[in-house]
Formats: C-alpha cells, sequence, structure tokens
C-alpha cells in the first residue's frame, strides 16, 4: 500500500497493512521540520493543499509582511486574517465587530470577507495531483476565522453574547450561524471539485472535562450547519473523506458526528478525551486521527516516553481506524525538539506495521 491507500483505507475504518502517519490536521511545514534531502512520503501519508489566495488576502499579505510575530496576535499572516474581518483582538473596544450590535439587521448586514467566488480550483487540483503523484493522500482546510462555526461566531460575536444569544436571541445566533454555515459550504464544494481525499474541519467546542456549552445547544445550533458543510462536499465528491477537529472534550456528540457524515475525529487529546471508552462504544464507525501526546508531551517528554506512548495507543485502539499523530501541533520546531518528532514517526512505523 501506499501512503493514499493507508489513509483512506483507516478512513473507512479498515486495517491497512501498517498504521498511516501525520503530523497535524491541517498542513505542516515539512521542509522547517526534517532534513531537505529525504522526501515526506518518507515521514507522512497525507500532505495538505494551500488554498489559494484571492488578490485582497494577497494585498493584505503584502502589508503586514514587515511586521514581527507577536506573541498575543500570532504571526502577521493570522493577524491580515484578523483584518480582514474586522476582528481586533489587540484593541478591546474593537475586539469583536458584532459584539454591541442592537438588532437582528446588523448581523445580517455585516460584510463578511471571504466567498469561494475567484478561487483557483484548477490551481487545487494541480496541488491534489501533485500530492497523489507522490503517493500520498490530498487533504485540505478552509480559510476561516479560527474555525467553522463556533469559533468564528464567538470571536466576531464575543463568546458571552454568543452563549447568551443561543438562550435568549436564538434567531441572532441562527442568522449568524448560517451565514457562516453558507460560506463554509461552498468553499468544500471546491474543496471536493478540487480532488482532494480529505476536507479537515475544525471547530473547538471543548474544554478539560466538559463541552464548552450543552450538547443540546450544539446539536440545536451547530449540527445543522456542520452537516450541511459535510453534505456540500460529499455532493460533489461522495467519496470525501470529513474529519472533524476539537481540543478539549466533545464525547457527548461523538455519535451525532458519526450521523452527519464525519469519518474521523481529531485529536483525542489523551487528558480530555478517553479513546479507548469511544472505540469500545463505537467501534470503527468513526476513526482517530491523533491521540498521542499530553498537553506537554512533545515539547518536554524523551523520545523514549513518545515511543511508548505510540506503542500504547496502537496496543489499545487497535490498527483499523487509526491514523496516528500528535494531539497538538508540532509546527514550530524552535519548541519542538526535532529526536521527539522523529521518535513518533519511528515508533508510528515499528509499531503500526
Amino acid at each position: 500500500m501506499n501512503g493514499r491507500e493507508r489513509v483512506l483505507a483507516a478512513l473507512r475504518g479498515d486495517t491497512p497493512d501498517r498504521v498511516p502517519r501525520a503530523l497535524s490536521f491541517g498542513r505542516v511545514d515539512l521542509e522547517r521540520l526534517l532534513p531537505p534531502d529525504e522526501p515526506r512520503e518518507s515521514f507522512v501519508d497525507v500532505d495538505f493543499i494551500l488554498f489559494p489566495d484571492r488578490p485582497q488576502d494577497q494585498a493584505l499579505r503584502e502589508l503586514v509582511k514587515a511586521h514581527r510575530v507577536d506573541t498575543r496576535l500570532g504571526t502577521p499572516e493570522q493577524a491580515a486574517n484578523y483584518a480582514a474581518w474586522d476582528y481586533h483582538p489587540e484593541i478591546p473596544e474593537r475586539s469583536s465587530p458584532l459584539e454591541r450590535v442592537s438588532s437582528l439587521q446588523e448581523i445580517l448586514d455585516f460584510p463578511f470577507p471571504e466567498d469561494a467566488e475567484g478561487l483557483d480550483i484548477a490551481e487545487m487540483a494541480r496541488q491534489v495531483d501533485e500530492i497523489h503523484s507522490r503517493g500520498l493522500a490530498a487533504g485540505s482546510t478552509l480559510p476561516h476565522l479560527g474555525g467553522e462555526l463556533f469559533e468564528p461566531a464567538w470571536r466576531l460575536r464575543g463568546l458571552k453574547a454568543l452563549l447568551l444569544d443561543f438562550t435568549l436571541r436564538p434567531e441572532w445566533a441562527r442568522v449568524l450561524l448560517r451565514r457562516l454555515g453558507e460560506m463554509a459550504q461552498a468553499k468544500a464544494r471546491a474543496v471536493a471539485e478540487a480532488g482532494a481525499d480529505v476536507l479537515s474541519l475544525g471547530d473547538d467546542v471543548g474544554m478539560p472535562g466538559r463541552m464548552i456549552f450543552s450538547p443540546e445547544h450544539w446539536r440545536e445550533f451547530i449540527r445543522p450547519q456542520m452537516a450541511a458543510i459535510v453534505a456540500a462536499a460529499k455532493s460533489v465528491k461522495p467519496d470525501i473523506h470529513v474529519i472533524y477537529h476539537s481540543d478539549g472534550h466533545y464525547e457527548p456528540i461523538v455519535g451525532d458526528l458519526i450521523e452527519i457524515g464525519i469519518s474521523a475525529i481529531n485529536p483525542l487529546q489523551p487528558e480530555h478525551m478517553d479513546a479507548t471508552r469511544i472505540r469500545r462504544r463505537f467501534g470503527t464507525r468513526i476513526a482517530f486521527w491523533g491521540t498521542v501526546g499530553s498537553h506537554n508531551s512533545f515539547a518536554l517528554a524523551t523520545p523514549e516516553a513518545i515511543r511508548e506512548q505510540v506503542r500504547l495507543r496502537v496496543e489499545t485502539l487497535g490498527r483499523a481506524g487509526l491514523v496516528l499523530c500528535p494531539a497538538y501541533g508540532v509546527g514550530w520546531p524552535d519548541t519542538i525538539p526535532l529526536a521527539n518528532i522523529r521518535a513518533f514517526l519511528d515508533a508510528a512505523e515499528e509499531f503500526g506495521g
């Protein structure tokens, strides 16, 4: 099997010749992490395309290129994205542009920056073909403000205001989430049209020990739009696999995610999600993409400890329906020892075979 075949088998709940490896649920710049003389397919079984910039995106990136990384705001690219959405976390009185609205019409009138018009799908398809030529599965995330639905909604509306909307002004929440959902649907269709194997959706709804809001509110407000995004991708490419990312604890909605067509969940942080219990309950109806490492593991643990975590995950979860991946991002080589990343990849190949 090549990498693409392994990933697709795992996402179907089958057992590949060895457990596939990934380093994130999105694109990772492997050239920054690992020796440049070895091809990517030596390390991972999946790679992710870059969403092409539109002219207005390029203009913003040029504007912020000269600025340094801000520890509060992130990279200049993130700052450009925030500016496009009129989201200013560095200015408290302007941080959430919809926080002080007094009518539903103001939410309807808000000028969302992103749409799918003008997307260079041919360029996206070229990237997919290039990834396939290396024997890897091709994935894509969507451009967004921190996530597809809940995260951009609370950034725009303010977390407290949005949570109050769920109870006091439900139509306001529905309208905002519907607008975000429609944008994501259009981009999901573009990903499917480009021929990607995997669509990665992210929406942090969990925290330590519980969800940020009730599962009932998730089902009322978030599920319909998440289901519509999945359906939009599958309407173009029925065999596309959709993975769902949330940090923290979101076990109460795993059954819902299966029902709306999610193939895999990410990252199953060991300190917040009991992957073994979820596997016993759902079997391989839902694949796992992640599972390895706690909050500090890859930064502070020894390579031997990383190796043991990989061994334990394969032993307790089985080889079917599993994509081994760090439960936390490893995209910053200045904070993650390369020896730990290499230990993960080597152990995944050894114990996953």
